[in-house]
């Protein structure tokens, strides 16, 4: 019993010292030396930035001042600024859709020097839904701070650095799409350090680096004091549906480093979003990434930073181990021949494993016992609760339940698991890795070459020992990996949580296969029972609170001559809202899935267009008003390429939406390539940022557990444009 729960203990121990015991700078205050980064100095300009805190969405008069309040801050730090204003589009066909604003970007020179420029880059727009103090008036702020202090440093390296805002980082990255449409702007541009955010607390990510990055992190392990890396984390990044403004300048070939910290993401594009919420250790550690960073790379040749990749990951951000990805598949094979010849060298092994066939099937059926039992849990708490993402308030319930669950998975497959066979898959996965996913290889490499050597230096004796440091190795490396993936997704992604625990738990099975049995059974009992109590009180709590709010957007739409209130689809509707309107019991389709509820008949303009067709040229004069206008074009009017104010996008024939995000759009021109010669209807839509004044009710009734988010709550005026045939 000792031994079982002592091993428990140890998880829970190395747990705790990923999520505290990680490497993080102290909050430097105002009197910190003039040379170096302060998270107080960085705060001071955040507030003087942000003002009374309101949302800025691209074009808006928000948006306007806080430009205005950036230039006087240059100004005072003796900057030379200038602002670039233009119609800027994206190419999104692959997902149906044509984001375009008219952005106003700031260029201003940080320090001075030869050569190709160092490009510091941060945005100064945010979601309509909130003031963005973290997603990303931070990283404008570090780099205030940065520039400052490369200035008290009298920085004069081999390089220029140059400050980039950019606008329209929330609508397509419309912002970062314009800079680099400049003449000559790639060709001069050495490298690129992006400071984002998706939250305001945790250590500072580094997780994107341009291709051939092998020299880029020897840079960045030699120049920052507290690490936060991960190959992993760009194999991660290829999968989700998030880009930042270093994305155009990678595909574009700059060079390019990117900074974001991702903990309480329940305030991200909320009205949560606050300077007072900003964890000043996460400004700190952003801040010393980019200034130490942008220091060693003034005085490196950017020619010597090309080769190829490499796969690391940093280890409670004290240590960056690191091999070239080249060699990941070699050694991934040598510690697996290693093992083989640990097995085959170690009678008593083959003596213990009775049934070969069931000890080589423990790591994958402990791997997929733990992803069942998750969903059997997740599904147990969200049954009680009600809701989709029962824990996304208060995780801990949750997160001990499946904790407890995995452990017992554990203790099941412990009775047939053998010492060579774990370690065997763990290091056949390192293979499997190396080859098609190398930034996901150490996670299993790592542990293997700690383990390999050992296990065949003590055939002979002292198996234990090696079994212990082995298990440490891995513990580290996947329980670490465990921790930092929870605030990605929260709970609510419980496979990720389940699959890094079962990785980690692999390497405890042949120290729990020694366990009595009927230590093992009491265990087994407890922790199953442990897990479904834990479970159930994750259930039983708010799903959410006014600090972890939910995200509920409200809306009002008139289309077809009548009014509807609309609410986003949410699993559970807020039974306020349903006594304050009618809403429909079940989400249905108006533009988009929305619980919708009768509003009267329409009192508004209906958005207008002059049509005129030569060919296949389409133009449209938009007779509108708002912050935005949307056009939808269904895929038989076979579209081909729109321009607004000189700027074209090319399209692929299918159905596409065009929407133009600021408000000097309601009046534009916007011409169209259509490959058909039927007649077509389009949708055109004029939206405005809130609700119209009835809607009072609406946002009254709103609980103070749920909160807007990204657009925010938006009031819709829908017509059909006919288009005539050629």
């Amino acid at each position: 019993m000792g031994r079982i729960w002592g091993l428990a203990a140890l998880v829970v121990g190395i747990w705790l010292l990923s999520v505290y015991g990680q490497s993080r700078p102290a909050a430097l205050g105002l009197d910190a030396p003039a040379t170096q980064f302060s998270a107080a100095r960085a705060d001071a300009f955040l507030g003087r930035l942000l003002g009374d805190q309101e949302p800025r969405p691209a074009g808006s008069a928000e948006n306007a001042a806080l430009r205005a309040r950036l230039l006087k801050e240059l100004a005072e730090l003796g900057v030379n600024a200038r602002t670039e204003t233009r119609m800027s589009c994206a190419d999104e066909r692959r997902r149906g859709f044509i984001p375009c604003a008219t952005i106003s970007n700031i260029v201003a020179g940080g320090a001075p020097g030869s050569g190709k420029r160092i490009l510091l880059m941060a945005h100064t727009d945010s979601v309509a839904a909130g003031p963005g103090a973290g997603d990303d008036m931070s990283g404008v702020a570090t780099i205030l701070e940065t520039i400052r202090a490369l200035k008290a440093r009298g920085l004069t390296g081999e390089h220029p650095i140059t400050a980039l805002f950019t606008d329209g980082e929330e609508s397509g990255l419309l912002g970062a799409r314009a800079y680099l449409k400049t003449p000559l702007v790639t060709a001069k541009t050495g490298a690129v350090i992006n400071v984002e955010s998706r939250g305001n607390q945790g250590p500072s990510y580094l997780f994107q680096t341009s291709a051939g990055d092998a020299k880029l992190i020897d840079l960045y392990a030699r120049s920052v004091p507290n690490l936060a890396a991960s190959s992993l984390y760009a194999e991660i990044y290829k999968i989700l549906p998030n880009d930042t403004d270093l994305t155009p300048f990678l595909r574009a070939g700059v060079t390019g480093y990117n900074f974001a910290f991702i903990g309480n993401q329940a305030h991200y594009h909320t009205p949560l979003d606050r300077r007072e919420h900003i964890d000043p250790r996460s400004l700190q550690q952003h801040g010393d990434n980019v200034l130490e960073l942008t220091d060693a790379l003034s005085r490196t040749d950017f020619a010597a930073l090309r080769g190829d990749n490499a796969i690391y990951l940093d280890v409670l951000g004290r240590w960056l181990p690191r091999l070239p990805v080249g060699w990941a598949l070699p050694l991934s094979l040598a510690a697996f021949l290693l093992i083989a010849l640990a097995g085959f060298f170690t009678p008593r092994e083959r003596r213990e494993i009775r049934r070969p066939v069931l000890a080589f099937l423990m790591p994958p059926l402990l791997i997929a016992g733990c992803i069942g039992m998750g969903f059997a849990l997740h599904f147990l708490a969200a049954w009680i609760s009600g809701h989709a993402d029962p824990s996304f308030a208060h995780p801990l319930w949750l997160r001990l339940s499946l904790a407890f669950g995995a452990f017992a998975v554990a203790l099941v497959m412990s009775r047939g698991a053998g010492v060579i066979t774990c370690w065997l898959w763990l290091a056949g996965l390192a293979i499997a890795c190396a080859i098609f996913a190398p930034g996901l290889t150490p996670y299993f490499l790592f542990p293997s070459l700690v383990a390999a050597p050992l296990l065949l230096a003590t055939f002979a004796g002292g198996r234990g020992f090696a079994l212990c440091v082995a298990m440490l190795a891995g513990l580290i490396v996947w329980i670490g990996f465990n921790a930092a993936s929870e605030p990605i997704m929260g709970l609510k992604m419980h496979p990720l949580f389940m699959i890094t625990a079962a990785f980690g738990l692999i390497t405890l099975l042949p120290l729990l296969a020694k366990a009595k049995a009927r230590a093992w059974g009491i265990s087994l009992a407890a922790s199953l029972v442990l897990a479904i109590a834990l479970a159930v009180t994750a259930g039983l709590q708010p799903a959410y609170s006014a600090d972890a709010p939910q995200r509920l957007n409200l809306g009002y739409i008139e289309m077809d001559g009548r009014a509807s209130w609309l609410a986003d689809p949410v699993p559970r509707l807020p039974e306020s809202l349903r006594a304050a309107v009618n809403f429909s019991a079940e989400p249905q389709q108006m533009l988009e899935m929305f619980y919708v509820a009768p509003a009267g008949a329409s009192r508004y303009p209906a958005p207008t267009a002059v049509v005129t067709r030569e060919g296949d040229t389409v133009t449209l004069d938009l007779k509108t008003s708002g912050d935005a206008v949307m056009l939808m074009v269904p895929a038989k009017a076979k579209l081909q390429s729109m321009t607004i104010a000189g700027v074209t996008t090319h399209a692929s024939g299918d159905r596409i939406t065009i929407l133009c995000g600021t408000p000097d759009c309601a009046t534009a021109r916007m011409t169209l390539r259509l490959a058909s010669s039927e007649p077509v209807n389009v949708q055109l839509l004029a939206q405005r940022r809130g609700l119209p004044p009835e809607g009072a009710k609406l946002l009254k009734a709103r609980p103070p557990q749920a909160v807007p988010s990204r657009a925010g709550d938006r009031t819709i005026l829908a017509a059909s444009i006919a288009i005539p045939g050629r």
